[in-house]
C-alpha cells in the first residue's frame, strides 16, 4: 500500500537512495520530498527491499506515473517494471534515464512499453571543476561578470557569505518573496513557479532533516541570493535551487561559482536539472557548457 512521502520518511528511505544509480535529478530523495504540495504529491512503498515511487498531479491526473524502483541489487528488469505498472494501475513510468534504455536494450523494453522522449526534462550535467574554476575562453563572459561584481561589491566589503542554518532561514524566505514578486510566483500567473516556491520553502524549513546544504549571499547586510543542494548518486550532486535578485549585476554568477566551490566537494559532477522546455532557461544552462545531458523518457504500457 502506498504512503504519502514526507520529510519524516527521510531516515527510513535514505539508505535505499544512498547508492541509487540513476542520474536524473528526479531521483534525489530530498527533491522528491520537498516538491510535495497541494498540486504534486509523491507516494512510496517498500517491497522486497525496493522503494516503489509514484508521482501524482492533482490538476492533470493523466500525468500520474511511477518512477523506476530504487533497489540495492542493480537495475529492475523491464519485465519486472511492466508487471509493477500493471499491478499498481499507473500504467506508465516517467523520468526514465536514457542509460537504463541502453543497458536493458530498447528492443526488450519495447516489447512491454511504448517509449517516448521527454526533452523538457533532460538534465544538464557539469563538471564540478569547470563551474568552480571557470577556466578557458568559453567562460570569459562569466569571469567578466565576476570581475564586475568584485569591483562593485567584494572589494568594497559589501558582501558576506555563509552556510544556510536555521538562524538565517527567515532571511532566505524574505529573499525568496522578493524574487517571487519580480517573477510573479503565484498559481494564477505561473503554476510551475508557484509550486517551485512551495518546494523552496519546504527545503529551507527542513534542510538539516534532509541532509540538504545551502549557501547565502548578503549584500549590504541583506540576503540577496541563496542556493540549495542535495545528494543524487556517488559521483553527482544536484543544484536544486538557485535564487538571486536580478538587479545586482554579477550576483548570480558569484552565487553559482561559490556554490560549486563549497557545496559539491567530493562530487565529480553537478546536475543542474532541466530547462522545463523554457528557451531562456535553456540558453542560461547552455551558457555554462554542460559536459553532457541526461535524456529523460516516458514508458507507457502496451
Amino acid at each position: 500500500m502506498m504512503k504519502k512521502l514526507t520529510h519524516e520518511d527521510y531516515p527510513l528511505l535514505k539508505p535505499y537512495f544512498a547508492a541509487q544509480p540513476y542520474g536524473l535529478c528526479t531521483y534525489s530523495l530530498p527533491s522528491l520530498i520537498v516538491w510535495g504540495n497541494h498540486v504534486f504529491q509523491t507516494f512510496y512503498a517498500i517491497e522486497n527491499d525496493s522503494v516503489i515511487i509514484a508521482n501524482e498531479s492533482g490538476c492533470r491526473p493523466e500525468d500520474n506515473h511511477l518512477l523506476l524502483p530504487v533497489k540495492p541489487d542493480g537495475l529492475p528488469a523491464p519485465e519486472e517494471i511492466a508487471a509493477l505498472a500493471l499491478r499498481t494501475g499507473y500504467g506508465r513510468y516517467g523520468s526514465v534515464p536514457e542509460d537504463y534504455l541502453e543497458k536493458m536494450g530498447r528492443e526488450r523494453i519495447g516489447q512491454h512499453f511504448v517509449v517516448s522522449a521527454q526533452p523538457e526534462y533532460d538534465d544538464y550535467v557539469y563538471l564540478t571543476e569547470d563551474l568552480s574554476l571557470l577556466k578557458g575562453n568559453r567562460y570569459a563572459k562569466k569571469r567578466n561578470l565576476l570581475h564586475q561584481f568584485s569591483r562593485d561589491y567584494l572589494r568594497l566589503n559589501r558582501v558576506a557569505t555563509g552556510p544556510i542554518t536555521p538562524s538565517v532561514v527567515s532571511e532566505c524566505l524574505d529573499c525568496l518573496e522578493k524574487w517571487c514578486e519580480i517573477r510573479s510566483c503565484d498559481t494564477e500567473q505561473d503554476l510551475s513557479l508557484a509550486c517551485e516556491k512551495e518546494a523552496v520553502i519546504n527545503a529551507l524549513h527542513h534542510c538539516p532533516d534532509l541532509d540538504m546544504h545551502g549557501l547565502y549571499v548578503r549584500i549590504d547586510g541583506e540576503v540577496s541570493a541563496f542556493c540549495l543542494s542535495s545528494h543524487l548518486r556517488r559521483d553527482m550532486g544536484v543544484m536544486n535551487f538557485e535564487k538571486a535578485l536580478p538587479h545586482i549585476r554579477g550576483l548570480y554568477q558569484y552565487l553559482d561559482n561559490e556554490c560549486a566551490q563549497h557545496l559539491f566537494n567530493g562530487y565529480l559532477y553537478i546536475n543542474k536539472e532541466s530547462d522545463m522546455g523554457l528557451p531562456a532557461l535553456a540558453e542560461s544552462k547552455h551558457s555554462y557548457h554542460p559536459v553532457f545531458k541526461i535524456k529523460s523518457y516516458r514508458l507507457s504500457l502496451r
